[in-house]
């Protein structure tokens, strides 16, 4: 099975791409055009260094990027293919400074595999993958029980995302119906046995719609017909959430997709060991022994949106890095 992955980056120190940014932005700094959305932490050489070591086996890296490419990249590997923004986002979404955007169009990518992972650049593997950890009977692999959408403290745009997308899979996906036919799904000894008795009782309790899926910070498994099926189903959404410049609580996310997936049944049951976090002086200990000892098979390392000594912290994190990645890979010049 060829199996593709998809990981999106942008240069928030670009000139050019700071200039274009700008004729679009408001005057007030929000959660969706701060610093901290776009910041480099200077580790994106290990994100390719741990595909080559512990997934030799995938076809092809698919570099999203808005026109910029690191300086460390190496453009004549094979397995590398940059693709800009205007290269499968259709012209009247752009320009785009939005992931929630990016993320829905990532189907259109030419020579994308109808196999493919999607990471975000922030979320790294830490021990060997083998194929059957994405995909199985060439259904991706994923946490189907049920776990209601959190909404405490702050709520943030990415809370408002994941209710726009559990509205479209509950339009579309009678729980009754999805329970009876994929319960062995839902419930599975994949998962903890406390997982199951939460989806037991969520499906006792509200058997008419489900009330939220896991939030996974992590790569997801996905297939290409997933994203044209939710297309077709809700075009006017989607191209709302493509029309707009930066994230906004009206958008939804790829996680309408990865939901979609489950609600029809169309995937197998895994548990996916991801630790995630916003880095800070706090976590940064707990971060680095974890990369160190290689403790989860993901860690997805969050920019805070306080204030930090970011050099000191990006620092720490390079040095966990290079004890488990210290060797350059054919990624990288």
């Amino acid at each position: 099975m060829d199996i593709d992955f998809v990981i999106l980056w942008v240069d928030g120190d670009d000139p050019a791409w700071q200039r274009e940014k700008s004729k679009y932005e408001g005057k007030k700094t929000t959660e969706n055009n701060s610093v901290n959305r776009y910041r480099d932490w200077g580790l994106l050489p290990y994100w390719f260094r741990a595909v080559e070591k512990f997934t030799p086996w995938v076809r092809k890296i698919h570099f999203v990027t808005w026109g910029h490419v690191p300086d460390f990249l190496n453009l004549a590997e094979p397995k590398l293919h940059v693709v800009r923004h205007d290269e499968f986002i259709p012209a009247e979404y752009l320009p785009t400074f939005s992931s929630h955007a990016i993320e829905m169009n990532i189907h259109r990518i030419p020579g994308l595999a109808e196999h493919f992972v999607y990471f975000n650049d922030d979320t790294f593997m830490l021990r060997p993958m083998e194929q059957e950890d994405f995909f199985q009977n060439g259904l991706p692999c994923t946490y189907g029980g049920e776990i209601p959408i959190e909404l405490t403290g702050n709520i943030g745009t990415w809370q408002h995302a994941a209710v726009n997308d559990l509205g479209i899979v509950n339009a579309h996906f009678p729980k009754r119906r999805a329970v009876e036919k994929y319960w062995k799904k839902y419930i599975n000894n994949s998962y903890r046995w406390k997982d199951n008795i939460r989806t037991i009782l969520l499906e006792k309790m509200y058997p008419d719609y489900f009330t939220g899926f896991k939030n996974i910070h992590a790569p997801a498994a996905y297939l290409k017909e997933s994203f044209r099926e939710v297309w077709n189903a809700e075009p006017q959404k989607l191209e709302l959430t493509c029309r707009d410049r930066f994230r906004t609580s009206d958008n939804v996310n790829q996680w309408v997709v990865l939901w979609w997936q489950i609600a029809s049944g169309n995937f197998m049951p895994k548990c996916i060991d991801n630790v995630v976090g916003a880095v800070n002086n706090e976590s940064i200990d707990e971060f680095c022994t974890i990369i160190q000892q290689q403790k989860h098979d993901f860690i997805c390392l969050n920019d805070p949106e306080a204030e930090i000594d970011f050099d000191n912290l990006s620092g720490r994190l390079i040095d966990a890095f290079e004890f488990i990645l210290s060797d350059k890979c054919k990624f990288e010049k």
